[in-house]
């Protein structure tokens, strides 16, 4: 699964129409908000698997979200926690949540709270969508770079070993040590070049296999206007 394939199972008919029945606001509506927050709230996920503060809870959140049975969207999202999605929503955007959903609520026609409410139906898909993409990634590198700290060898069938060998111990090393998550979720927002090989190690692979990281030109593709 690639950036566009996820982006399109977010945009997808079913989901649109889930969280348009969770939420009471009408699909278009829906589609306009996902497609304003949406760039802001990957950007948030890029920023929370960067930072040495944040790396290792966000790496447990995808573990924890990869294991989501996203098979049947329109069930996954009927029994979607809209006030744990919110939380999710409030780690991915930080200090800029209001500011993104006030501008999201604005074009779309809709009050603040309810925008909310359609952004904390979509965040928890969202997370489960980039713990599987990453999870996949990681299972897709030589098994002697899965390795631990230690030296241990993780199992392929573990996200959680493998997220936390792709970790590194990266509260032992160098800021600049630090690829891991945030070398893979830098390569699947197409940044790798920025970053550089060395700090990056995963980037360029990354880049090569999910393409362009322009996700707002991405997401306008998929949903013409918003309107």
């Amino acid at each position: 699964m690639d950036l566009a394939s996820m982006m399109k199972t977010m945009l997808s008919t079913d989901s649109i129409a889930q969280m348009s029945e969770k939420t009471g606001a009408s699909t278009d509506a829906v589609k306009s908000v996902l497609l304003s927050a949406l760039p802001a709230m990957l950007s948030g996920a890029k920023g929370q698997a960067s930072h040495r503060d944040t790396v290792a809870g966000f790496a447990g959140a995808l573990d924890s979200h990869a294991k989501d049975d996203t098979s049947d969207i329109a069930a996954f999202l009927s029994h979607v926690d809209i006030k744990d999605g919110k939380k999710i929503v409030g780690h991915l955007l930080g200090g800029d949540q209001d500011a993104t959903t006030n501008a999201a609520a604005e074009k779309a026609g809709l009050s603040t709270a309810v925008t909310g409410s359609v952004l904390g139906a979509a965040a928890p898909l969202l997370m489960s969508l980039l713990g599987k993409q990453v999870t996949q990634a990681a299972q897709a590198k030589p098994q002697s770079q899965n390795a631990s700290p230690a030296g241990a060898q993780q199992s392929p069938s573990s996200g959680a070993g493998l997220l936390a060998g792709l970790l590194g111990g990266a509260q032992q090393q160098a800021p600049a040590q630090q690829a891991g998550i945030g070398g893979l979720l830098g390569g699947l927002f197409g940044d790798a070049q920025q970053q550089g090989e060395d700090t990056n190690p995963l980037g360029g692979l990354m880049g090569s296999m999910l393409g362009s990281g322009d996700i707002s030109s991405l997401l306008s593709g998929f949903l013409g206007s918003g309107k």
